[in-house]
């Protein structure tokens, strides 16, 4: 009885071939993934800076904005809601309103009229309480500008409005005095205004801030030839 073995258990087993392209196609997806996660997470921690941001900002407008409790920090001066003066004064001016108001028929277009001022009136007295001014011995409001924090609210407020609404005037007049000087006659659109290009001009120096501070950066805000 002979065994026969076979020749091919005797070799050895084939290892398998890495091609050098396969090799380094496995080494550089991971790599790829890492790229894109890490910008996803600079893109995340920028998109959260700024959304910080307009939290602290939208949060210092309302602290800045909102009305503080009126308390008599300046000498000769009281809460107008405490003030009898103050109080005096309004029923005076509702009390010639009101006398006013019987010369007319009810209904009439003078007596509603007569009738929204009052309202209108004691709405305003109302609201000098309500915010906190101080008055006087002669029984008016008065506004504190001297930089007291807790009064912020009377000056500040109506001071960086007026600044951007005279701003956002004189940017659109400049941007429509340098979009003109080059037409053949630019006085005689100084004269009749070219209202199409107005428009235009009108919405857009609503950005009057951050154009200005672009041109101050870029050197074209001062003309140096003048």
């Amino acid at each position: 009885m002979s065994l026969t073995i076979p020749t091919n258990l005797s070799k050895p087993l084939l290892k398998p071939k890495l091609s050098s392209s396969a090799f380094f196609t496995r080494v550089k997806q991971p790599l790829i993934v890492c790229s894109s996660s890490e910008q996803q997470k600079t893109t995340s921690d920028a998109a959260s800076s700024l959304q910080a941001f307009s939290a602290a900002l939208a949060l210092s407008s309302i602290l800045l904005s909102a009305p503080q409790p009126a308390v008599a920090d300046i000498s000769g001066l009281t809460p107008c809601k405490e003030s009898k003066q103050f109080a005096k004064r309004e029923s005076q001016q509702v009390k010639k309103l009101e006398s006013s108001l019987k010369l007319y028929a009810p209904d009439s277009a003078p007596a509603l009229a007569i009738q929204a001022t009052i309202e209108k009136t004691k709405k305003r007295f109302e609201n000098y309480g309500k915010y906190g001014l101080l008055c006087g011995s002669d029984g008016l409001p008065h506004l504190i500008v001297s930089g007291d924090q807790r009064h912020w609210g009377e000056f500040i407020t109506p001071g960086l409005l007026f600044l951007y609404i005279a701003g956002w005037i004189g940017w659109v007049g400049r941007s429509y005095l340098i979009a003109i000087r080059d037409e053949k006659k630019p006085t005689q659109k100084e004269i009749i205004i070219d209202v199409p290009l107005a428009s235009r001009l009108l919405f857009r120096g609503f950005s009057w801030p951050v154009a200005a501070y672009r041109e101050l950066v870029t050197g074209e805000l001062i003309d140096n030839s003048v």
